[in-house]
């Protein structure tokens, strides 16, 4: 009996670890293994001097940035719309052309919405 007792407590230790850990917050859908946290947070993150700027050394030295270093000078580019060499909060938050904040639902690029299907 204290085996069977044993045996099931182990099975329920189990089945809750691997459920707890199906439930983390903030990974992003489809499985991806990057957590998607909150776009605020990041930018404090970031701004490592506390000046309420992001200078270009500081998005560099962000691991994201250092993934692939010519992406992230493009989106640097592409953020700083006043060309200053920096990025307020606003340009960091503010929605690319096209459309949509990174990270956020909806369709891929070059896919057609449902009602467009073809028979």
């Amino acid at each position: 009996m204290k085996i069977i007792l044993t045996l099931g407590a182990m099975l329920l230790s189990a089945t809750l670890a691997l459920a707890a850990e199906g439930d983390k917050p903030g990974k992003p859908p489809g499985g991806g293994d990057r957590p998607r946290g909150n776009p605020e947070e990041f930018f404090k993150k970031l701004d490592t001097n506390s000046d309420g700027a992001i200078s270009k050394e500081e998005y560099l030295a962000s691991p994201r940035a250092k993934e692939n270093a010519e992406r992230a000078e493009k989106g640097f580019a592409a953020k700083d719309k006043d060309k200053d060499g920096k990025l307020t909060k606003e340009e960091f938050l503010a929605r690319p052309e096209g459309g949509r904040k990174p990270g956020e639902g909806g369709d891929r690029p070059g896919k057609k919405p449902e009602g467009d299907k073809k028979p």
